[in-house]
């Protein structure tokens, strides 16, 4: 097996002004690239949509080596039911903490010095009150489980993560492909998992020849496949590969082609202008408020 990568997870975004305030201006993250396209996703990026929508890349630094967020808007929808299937993402910053407080948005302490804080529609993060560290300082994704054993077993087994920590009696286990990577948190609720409609998805990347070998090992162990080997095209950019999964819970992942996506993935320089310009000329809420009506709940 070559090596993997933890890319981004996948938030859905009513308001792309409020997820912009709390990503840029709270947690501290730059706009890596922004990216419009005109119909839906055939891998389903942006959920089960077919209409036009936007990709907005969050992190503290390049792809290569930082664990992002990749914010997608459906225009015309305006909020998503949260489910219990993500339940948090933590990193370490002291400023995030101060700009929370600057701002006056809720902060609560779960832990000492750890503080729980959510973003626009409603996703958790736990941002730990400690000097950011010069590499990434997302530390962990924490997803939610019906049965540790058989998730584990899943992510070790079949996708190749490394195990970390395991604690049976808190029902948790902490996975990945590099010490210096952000890690994935497998959390046992004791029942089932609900992924509402703002469910997310989880990327990493492998070379590009074993994306056809990790959609064989999953057909030959009956595991779901929900879009089998397929390109995709950002227009002006690197056309990629990807095939994407769901684990024993239905947590959606994407594996992509590491080479075209290290191109894909390079930072835009006018990513802040392009999404600017994006919310400036989006008239939607006007449009909506003007005519009296909402916009779409998922």
């Amino acid at each position: 097996m070559g090596a993997r990568r933890a890319l981004h997870f996948v938030f859905k975004v009513g308001n792309r002004g409020q997820s912009a305030r709390f990503y840029r201006d709270l947690l501290g993250m730059r706009i890596l690239r922004h990216e419009e396209f005109e119909e839906g996703c055939k891998a389903t990026c942006n959920g089960p949509y077919d209409g036009k929508w936007s990709k907005t890349m969050v992190g503290y630094g390049p792809e290569d080596d930082h664990f992002v967020a990749e914010l997608t808007y459906n225009y015309g929808v305006g909020e998503y039911r949260l489910g219990s299937d993500f339940l948090g993402m933590t990193l370490l910053s002291s400023q995030a903490v101060s700009n929370a407080r600057k701002m006056g948005w809720p902060l609560k302490e779960v832990a000492k010095g750890i503080f729980e804080t959510e973003a626009p529609g409603g996703y958790k993060f736990y941002l730990e009150d400690q000097e950011q560290p010069k590499q990434d300082p997302v530390l962990k994704v924490t997803l939610a489980v019906s049965n540790l054993q058989k998730s584990v077993s899943y992510w070790s087994d079949l996708l190749g993560m490394k195990i970390y920590e395991t604690n049976e009696e808190k029902q948790r286990a902490l996975l990945g492909y590099a010490d210096n990577q952000c890690k994935l948190e497998l959390q046992g609720i004791g029942g089932a998992v609900d992924h509402g409609t703002a469910f997310g998805r989880i990327a990493f990347s492998c070379p590009k020849e074993e994306l056809p070998n990790i959609e064989a090992l999953m057909k030959k162990e009956k595991q779901k496949i929900l879009t089998p080997l397929v390109s995709l095209d950002t227009p002006g950019k690197a056309t990629v590969q990807v095939v994407i999964l769901a684990d024993p819970d239905g947590h959606e992942i994407c594996f992509v082609g590491d080479e075209a996506f290290r191109e894909l993935s390079k930072m835009d320089p006018n990513g802040n202008k392009l999404l600017d310009d994006a919310m400036a000329a989006d008239k939607s809420d006007e449009w909506f408020a003007k005519h009296k009506m909402q916009k779409a709940s998922a």
